[in-house]
């Protein structure tokens, strides 16, 4: 099943879209987190049907959201590298939109940096073509790989997802916040957005919208919820009536409420 974690705009406190994450809901183990599954999925195959899966389901959802008022929200996907080696993600993609109706440009791929640094021509001309669909790239977890920043130009991204490890310590480890300063910096420059994973606190937020991070997603709003109750939170956002100033602000109707 998915779950959903809503992204938000820092400036504004407008939501902006959603993570799309896997869970397995085990009959006796309960809810059970990727991590535990995602490795062993990879090593026999099966992660290319799930990686199907996901993309329609999460297709599917976000285009019943936004033709029932949610407004023009996007929705991220991780794909696994071994989806673009069998290459059956081109494939996936176009199916995904075309039975689901969203519109390309409302799916974000987060690809890892494993997948990049292969620079094969055969990659690249993969994304080119993606791109030339309209759909979008972010890399996830930036800065706890090999950070290539050849391939940010080369891919076309759009969006680097700032790993939480370094979020979470923002405030507490001046070696994390000048990681954080770095990156955001440095992408800043190249006309690009940052996202902040794990946005825990109201000082942590306070700080990312100091340095100037454009967008965020964490606990300090939601964690990643059931479809009903993204839905819930979506709504209960548009419906307050008071609007607090700075990072915190909302909109006060859907159409406002989105980028």
């Amino acid at each position: 099943m998915l779950y959903y974690q809503p992204q938000f705009d820092l400036a504004s406190g407008r939501i902006i879209g959603a993570e799309a994450l896997l869970r397995w809901r085990h009959p006796e183990l309960g809810l059970v987190l990727p991590s535990r599954f995602i490795a062993i999925a990879e090593q026999s195959g099966l992660i290319i049907e799930i990686g199907a899966w996901v993309l329609n389901e999460a297709c599917r959802q976000m285009q019943l959201w936004r033709s029932t008022g949610l407004g023009d929200l996007m929705i991220s996907v991780n794909v696994s590298p071994l989806q673009f080696q069998r290459d059956v993600i081109e494939t996936d993609i176009i199916n995904a939109l075309d039975a689901s109706g969203l519109p390309a440009s409302a799916l974000e791929l987060e690809l890892t940096e494993s997948l990049l640094i292969q620079d094969s021509s055969t990659i690249s001309a993969l994304l080119h073509r993606l791109r030339g669909l309209g759909v979008s790239f972010s890399i996830d977890d930036f800065g706890m790989g090999y950070s290539n920043l050849g391939y940010l130009k080369r891919f076309e991204v759009s969006r680097l997802k700032i790993d939480q490890s370094f979020i979470r310590r923002l405030t507490d480890d001046k070696h994390d916040e000048a990681i954080v300063r770095a990156i955001i910096q440095m992408t800043t420059s190249l006309q690009l957005v940052t996202i902040a994973e794990g946005v825990e606190g109201e000082s942590t937020l306070a700080r990312l919208v100091e340095l100037g991070c454009h967008e965020g997603q964490g606990l300090h709003w939601a964690p990643a919820l059931p479809s009903e109750e993204f839905l819930e939170f979506a709504t209960k956002r548009w419906s307050m009536s008071e609007i607090p100033s700075g990072p915190e602000a909302v909109a006060t109707s859907p159409e406002a409420f989105v980028r």
